[in-house]
């Protein structure tokens, strides 16, 4: 998936097709033998959607800061993941990135939901063919009241820790796969939230696998983008493999890499680093089990 997506981009010379969350949909959606959301088919469609369109319509149409467009985006997403019932918490890392980017081009919003359509449909084949379990799915069981105020909570603590990345213009701190992970360590049922450490490794490795493989295969080797896509997924779902920690912002950051400025590159991995530990911490701080 994400090879033909990369592909498809370096063809059509259209960087705004390369969606790095595509890998993570892939994690959760093909490769996890139980899916790690409570969602199902249709919602996962409507809110990628929903999402990526509301992130352009930000870049086109809203003329604040940096952060407090970034600020709108967690909010909008908080709110539809409210209204629908769901911890489908990838949408974030879809609204956020083109407002990082500086994406205003429909053809985000268009391809994010076509590969969306791909990853359910495949996922039915997958299911309906017992290559691996179908999900039941169940509307998230939460109080409406209690959900309301945790996104207020944590749109408000990450609106503080936002502050210095973006006053200092080193927004990759907290890039969007990032504050997914943020996201997901916040709630207090989360099994990711046993293995934090592990969490922090693997998205740091990952970054470091994406950024590596495009400096000395892609820059300095001129080997297709789609090639190095390719070996950073490999290696990358190897490394799940052995884990055994089918965590799905770790294929978003892969794929950053293969967005951003070369001169970014160096220094991404350390960045995603620095902004594991800071989000995992206040995350696992804040956001305990009453």
């Amino acid at each position: 998936m994400a090879f033909i997506m990369v592909f498809v981009a370096e063809v059509s010379n259209e960087i705004e097709i390369i969606f790095p969350e595509i890998c993570a949909l892939t994690i959760g959606a093909w490769i996890s033998e139980q899916q790690p959301w409570m969602t199902n088919r249709r919602r996962i469609f409507i809110l990628m959607s929903l999402a990526a369109l509301f992130g352009v319509l930000i870049v086109k149409f809203c003329a604040a800061a940096l952060i407090i467009q970034v600020c709108l985006c967690f909010a909008f997403t908080g709110f539809i993941l409210t209204l629908f019932k769901t911890n489908f918490v990838p949408i974030i890392s879809a609204c956020i990135l083109p407002v990082y980017l500086r994406t205003d081009s429909w053809i985000y919003p268009v391809s994010v939901s076509l590969m969306s359509l791909i990853i359910i449909l495949a996922q039915w084949l997958m299911e309906k063919h017992h290559f691996r379990p179908a999900n039941n799915f169940s509307p998230f069981d939460f109080n409406i009241k209690e959900q309301v105020l945790k996104w207020l909570k944590l749109l408000i603590i990450f609106c503080l820790i936002a502050i210095i990345p973006f006053r200092t213009h080193q927004i990759y701190f907290i890039a969007p796969p990032l504050i997914v992970m943020f996201t997901e360590l916040s709630n207090p049922k989360s099994p990711a939230r046993l293995k934090p450490l592990y969490i922090i490794g693997l998205m740091t490795f990952a970054s470091f696998v994406g950024c590596a493989l495009r400096l000395a295969l892609n820059e300095y080797m001129n080997i297709p983008l789609f090639v190095c896509t390719a070996l950073a997924c490999i290696i990358l779902f190897f490394a799940l493999d052995r884990l055994k920690i089918y965590f799905p912002p770790a294929g978003a950051i892969l794929l950053i890499p293969m967005i951003l400025d070369k001169s970014l590159l160096i220094i991404f991995p350390f960045e995603v680093f620095v902004g594991a530990v800071i989000l995992s911490f206040f995350a696992l701080v804040l956001f305990k089990e009453k």
